[in-house]
């Protein structure tokens, strides 16, 4: 008697997790037409911090596999067929240069760049704010693609590495 009680339990427990990992399939941004690879740029920005839900999985380690960087030349994360690894830049505003060493899902297809902050006080400070960049240094697309290619079982990296495919 007790083994029917226990097998639908199992049941409901089994719909109950296969509904959740339907719900975990999220959609993709909605694509933005690319802003023009010039030495100014005004882009949105927002922040992250290495504690937020999705990122705790990593640490604080990026998307290359080094330590996010807060302080001298700091991290960012964008999409990389706009902005490939190693691109970097300074907000105008306030002097930091990011390097791009980061990608993101809800970066993937956009013109937004993600900017890593230390602490969830500072990130939530900053934002989201349209700023102004200057390109320091472009990163490379075909290193871009060497790191992304073997990752593009996730959709928002296959869609960075089509966007790639193009530049190169």
């Amino acid at each position: 008697m007790l083994a029917r009680p226990l097998l639908f339990s199992a049941v409901i427990a089994a719909l109950t997790l296969s509904g959740c990992a339907t719900k975990q399939k999220r959609k993709l941004p909605k694509w933005e037409r690319p802003i023009s690879k010039t030495e100014f740029q005004t882009v949105r920005t927002t922040a992250y911090t290495h504690s937020e839900a999705d990122h705790i999985q990593y640490g604080r380690n990026n998307a290359i596999g080094t330590t996010l960087q807060s302080a001298g030349m700091k991290s960012a994360s964008a999409d990389w067929g706009r902005w490939p690894m190693g691109t970097v830049f300074r907000v105008l505003d306030t002097g930091e240069t990011y390097v791009v060493d980061d990608y993101g899902w809800a970066l993937a297809g956009t013109n937004t760049i993600d900017l890593y902050k230390s602490s969830r006080s500072d990130m939530n400070r900053w934002g989201v704010r349209k700023v102004d960049i200057q390109i320091l240094h472009w990163g490379s697309p075909e290193q871009s693609y060497a790191v992304l290619a073997p990752r593009q079982k996730h959709r928002h990296v296959e869609r960075m590495v089509k966007e790639l495919r193009g530049q190169m």
